[in-house]
Parts: C-alpha cells; structure tokens; sequence
C-alpha cells in the first residue's frame, strides 16, 4: 500500500555538498523584539524569512512598531506600543513568550492565541510572572492561550521568582523586556537547573550589545537594570541548528557535507554538534570557509547529555538509531513540552518502523534494530520532519507526513533536502 506524504529521499551512496542555511530564528526573534522597545531605529541584515519570523513581526506591527525591509535589510522603528491588538501565536514558542512582556508595556488589551497544540502549552510560568511585576492577565483560568494582557503603558517591575525548568524561554523573555520596565527586573529561578543554557547566554550577549547593564553572577539570578535599550544593526548568523540533519547525512552514509558561514565563536546551541558528531565518529572541521562534517564508515553509539540543546535531539535520535550500539539521550525531559511532546513522538514513530526506542525519565534509549518503510508523523514539528529525512536517507520507502512544517524555521528544507542528499 502506497504511503501518504512527502517522499523522503534514498541515499544511493555518501552524500557529499556544501549548504547553505538562511539566519538563525533564535537570534532573529531577539533581534526583533530588542529593536522593537529600542531607542531608535534599528537595521537587521541576514534575517531568517519564516513562520516564526514573520508571526514575530506581525506581532510587533500590530502592537504599533514599524517594519519595512529594502534589499535585504529589515528596518525596525520603534513606535508607541498600544492595543487593541491580536497576536497570532502560531507554534512558536518565541513569540508566545517573548510578546506578553512588551505587550505589557502597550497601553490597551493585546490578546494572544495560537495553533491548536499552543493552546495546550503551559504558559503559566511567564503569566504568573507579569502579575507579580504588576501586570493584569486574562487567561480564563488556565494558564493557557488563549489570554488577554491589559497594558497600562509601563510596568512596574522588580523582583519575581519563577521556576524556568520547562523552557529557558521564561528567562529570556523578561530578560528582553526587563530594562523598559520602571524598576527593571530582578529575576530569580527556583526549581530543577533551566535548559539551554546557551540561550540564556544569548539573550545575556545580546543586551550588553545594547548597553543594557545585566548581572548574572549569581546562580539562577539575573538582574536587569532599567534604562534605554540602544539601537543597533544587526547581522544574523547562519542558524545552526537547522545545519544539524546535513551534517547527519554526512555522518551516516560517509560522505562529507560543508555548512558555509559557521561563525568562530557564537552563543548558538548548535555549536555543539561539532562534538556531538565526534563523538559519534566523524571527523569534524572548521575553517574560515565553514564547518565540514566526514563521516568514517562507523556511527558510534552515544551517551550525551542534551540539556543546553534539547532542539536538536530529534536529528541525534535519527543518527543514534544507526549506530554500532545502544545510545542514551539525557536531561531532555522539557522536551515533552515543545511543538509536539517529541519524546513520546520519537518513541513512537521510530518504533513503528521497526525501532526499539524507549522512554526515561528525562531521555531517551535507543537500541539500533532495521528499520522499515512506512508513514513518519510529524505532528506539525519541524525538527521531527528533519528527523524522517535524516531517517529516510537509509530506509526505502520512507513517507513524511507534512514536510512542509519546515517552513517554520526553514522554508527551503526539502528544496535543500533533495537537492542534497537525492
């Protein structure tokens, strides 16, 4: 029986190429929402064209901010934040969070909502934050979308206590905002260590690059102080993470793959995949033309950590399901939080191909078994779909459900895709 969905493509022998991936949604977000409450115009270049990206700024413009783009440069002008206004959530996780804080800055009602899954996403965690900072919150209740943030023109600020073990994006997203607010805002973690850190580190870099004065010095603890937010151009890195399954294929068929544009130093999680990749058994280098992955001809079994880049364990779980051993994948339990619960997702899309992947309290085991054909549900995920692709390049007959949730982040993936790897 013919599988419904996109043909994933069959690697006929190593794939070798070079690619290059479009700016980083991570970065790209930030950018937008510190230009948006700046002190002046703002010139953003290499920015990422995508869901996420344009939710974001449909989101800002309709709290008042203008955006206009000229040959590839976004210009951000600040304007005065005010409602009524409706955001649109979509999935991204980015604009649900990071929106609340300067919605509240805007005087009016801003409502929020998103896709069907978001209204199943705890939001809580920041919801209950404004309020402690002074801000009044409509959530019917649940601590869910849909919700309506009443701004009254400013916020109070000060200090909140919060427990961030679901999503380093409740940092993040009062880190942002924190430096507009009357007192700023003295932010402090309470509960299991907050994952991905490197994004909280990126949120750090990118305000003292604005002249805001942030002390994280103490564990747990950042302290924003209020002032002006300085204007700034911005160019957006390469976003690694989305580099992660064309190194993949490169690791599993023994061939040699080159991401153009890798940045010597950044704040980015996906840095990581060049140990990562290593660990597996590649040989990985980078050089001022970018970071090249060779793979050997053996895919190791790992024991990895993925607490700093939970985003990335769907492709890891792909190569993982291919090598020479049992694998474990750690400190991702908050990943039952994101797009899609991706743990049970992986477990069970793996395992109805043939796989033997098994839940743990905040991971995953998997045991290499062959692998068959069939249908791999997305759930509306991008990462789960560049894990079927990077799962298709060895297994015949392999049909990806909605391969077009890539858009989220990477609109031209099976473009890209294909002429990669087919």
């Amino acid at each position: 029986m013919q599988q419904q969905g996109w043909a994933a493509p069959r690697a006929r022998g190593p794939v070798t190429g070079r690619v290059t991936v479009p700016g980083s949604k991570s970065i790209s977000n930030r950018a937008l929402v510190l230009a948006a409450i700046a002190d002046g115009p703002s010139h953003l270049t290499g920015l990422l064209t995508a869901r996420d990206t344009s939710l974001m700024r449909a989101a800002l413009v309709s709290l008042g901010v203008g955006i206009t783009e000229n040959g590839g440069t976004v210009t951000v002008t600040p304007g005065s934040l005010k409602g009524p206004a409706s955001v649109d959530c979509g999935l991204a996780g980015t604009v649900m969070r990071f929106v609340p804080p300067v919605a509240a800055l805007a005087d009016g009602v801003v409502e929020f909502d998103g896709d069907p899954y978001a209204r199943e996403r705890p939001m809580n965690v920041i919801l209950d934050a404004l309020r402690t900072l002074g801000v009044r919150i409509d959530d019917h209740g649940t601590g869910r979308m849909p919700y309506a943030v009443s701004g009254a023109g400013s916020v109070r600020g000060g200090t909140v206590t919060l427990d961030a073990s679901g999503s380093s994006q409740f940092v993040s997203a009062l880190l942002l905002a924190g430096a507009r607010y009357d007192e700023g805002v003295d932010i402090r973690h309470d509960g299991k260590p907050v994952p991905s850190q490197p994004h909280l580190d990126m949120s750090v870099t990118m305000l003292r690059e604005r002249g805001v004065q942030v002390d994280d010095s103490e564990p747990n603890r950042w302290v924003v102080a209020p002032g002006p937010i300085r204007a700034t151009d911005t160019a957006i890195e390469p976003d690694l993470s989305n580099a992660a399954p064309f190194l993949a294929a490169a690791v599993l068929t023994g061939g040699e793959v080159t991401v153009t544009g890798w940045p010597a130093t950044t704040t980015q999680p996906g840095d990581q995949l060049r140990d990562i990749f290593t660990r597996f058994g590649a040989e990985v280098t980078r050089t001022g033309d970018g970071l090249t992955v060779r793979g050997t001809g053996r895919v190791q079994g790992v024991d990895l950590d993925l607490g700093e880049v939970g985003e990335l364990s769907p492709v890891i779980a792909a190569v993982a399901a291919f090598a020479d051993g049992p694998s474990y994948l750690r400190g991702i339990a908050h990943l039952r939080n994101h797009e899609t619960d991706r743990l049970a997702a992986l477990e069970r899309e793996f395992n109805a191909l043939g796989g033997d992947v098994t839940q743990t309290a905040d991971g995953l085991e998997i045991r290499p078994k062959p692998l068959r054909g069939g249908r791999f549900g997305t759930y509306n995920d991008h990462r789960m779909a560049h894990a079927a692709a990077v799962v298709g390049l060895l297994v015949d007959g392999l049909a990806i459900e909605n391969i077009g949730t890539t858009a989220k982040t990477l609109p031209e993936f099976p473009e890209l895709w294909s002429g990669l790897a087919g």
